[in-house]
């Protein structure tokens, strides 16, 4: 996600932008539980704890800096986006108004700082649509065939027939150009949300029998690659039919490329597997502060070039020069490296407080 943000070369990143979102819904999915669909409760307050509260918590906080982030210099109205859109100074009603999209809707986040947020408020709405849609499917199950869903079903086919209906809803959705009109950007991303989220729980269900060879990967990141080539495809929340069309196969295929990949890692114990659990269970942070920490590479990118000090503003990163540099790799070292040592520093202090006050 950090080096697909990053301005990588434009081969990479169709390649990345085909599976690496969809993987986040998929890797959630994977650890649903079934005994959640009797305890309800429990699941919905993880699911509030984990997404809406960190999501207000943090696009508060960015809402408090946006003006400040202009006063210094980090933001302004001459340097934005790629397709050259740029941001303003929020006025006080404005944001009045984004603080209640915010605690309302999961909208109104700042979206130059926090441009990712949409995914805090997707994984919700797809976990919650999911666990809604297993609890009809078994109540369908028992008032059709007038037995409780055995394990097969509950395991199989009602989570098929989930996936499925997302398919169906999400090219409905597309073809005609609909809206859900109470969810922000229209609903898109959190139907396929969903449709992943059941995609990875299939998986988990029966993984047992899934034997990778080294043929697979190949035919895999194959899959991928053309895909990425010829008919490219993401979780934009303005995809096309055709958009819709081609992302299921490739992203599912990546996803079981990079399961693959990390399983090969996971026989090794290195430095290189405890930092990829390191950074794993610090996804968090690296997912609030990534985009806000590549202003520091921008720096260097315009004292490297001479350029502008205004394009220190530009969103996500500096563009001038991306297709002839490598200062992506500077982006993606600094995207996940800097929120990781602020939060050590943090939990390093707080630690040490804690600890003179006993």
């Amino acid at each position: 996600m950090v080096m697909g943000h990053a301005d990588c070369p434009s081969w990479l990143s169709a390649f990345l932008y085909e599976f690496h979102m969809p993987l986040f819904f998929v890797a959630a999915g994977y650890f649903f539980s079934l005994h959640y669909l009797n305890d309800e409760a429990t699941f919905i307050k993880k699911r509030l704890r984990g997404l809406y509260l960190p999501f207000v918590q943090w696009s508060l906080f960015f809402l408090v800096i946006h003006n400040l982030m202009f006063h210094i210099g980090l933001l302004n109205e001459q340097y934005g986006n790629w397709t050259g859109g740029v941001t303003h100074p929020y006025t006080w009603h404005q944001a009045e108004q984004r603080l209640w999209n915010i605690v309302t809707a999961m909208g109104g986040y700042d979206e130059f700082l926090a441009g990712a947020f949409w995914f805090f408020r997707g994984l919700l709405v797809a976990s919650l649509l999911y666990l809604f849609m297993f609890k009809v499917g078994t109540w369908l199950w028992r008032k059709f065939a007038r037995c409780a869903p055995n394990d097969k079903a509950l395991r199989l086919w009602i989570p098929m027939a989930i996936c499925v209906t997302m398919l169906l809803l999400a090219g409905w959705k597309t073809a005609e150009s609909l809206k859900v009109v109470n969810l922000v950007q229209g609903g898109y991303r959190d139907i396929m949300g969903c449709f992943f989220f059941g995609s990875g729980f299939l998986f988990r269900q029966w993984q047992h029998l899934y034997r990778s060879r080294w043929w697979h990967n190949v035919v895999l990141f194959a899959i991928v690659a053309i895909f990425s080539v010829y008919a490219t495809a993401n979780m934009n929340w303005r995809s096309t039919f055709e958009q819709f069309l081609s992302l299921p196969l490739p992203a599912l295929c990546g996803c079981l490329l990079t399961y693959n990949v990390a399983t090969y890692i996971d026989r090794f114990d290195n430095r290189a597997k405890h930092l990829l659990v390191y950074i794993g269970d610090h996804t968090l942070i690296i997912f609030v502060l990534h985009i806000i920490s590549f202003k520091v590479v921008s720096a260097l990118k315009i004292v490297y070039y001479g350029m502008d000090w205004g394009q220190i503003g530009c969103h996500m990163v500096i563009h001038d020069h991306s297709a002839d540099d490598l200062f992506f790799l500077a982006y993606t070292f600094v995207g996940v490296g800097l929120p990781l040592f602020i939060e050590w520093c943090y939990l390093h202090i707080t630690q040490r407080i804690i600890h003179s006050h006993k």
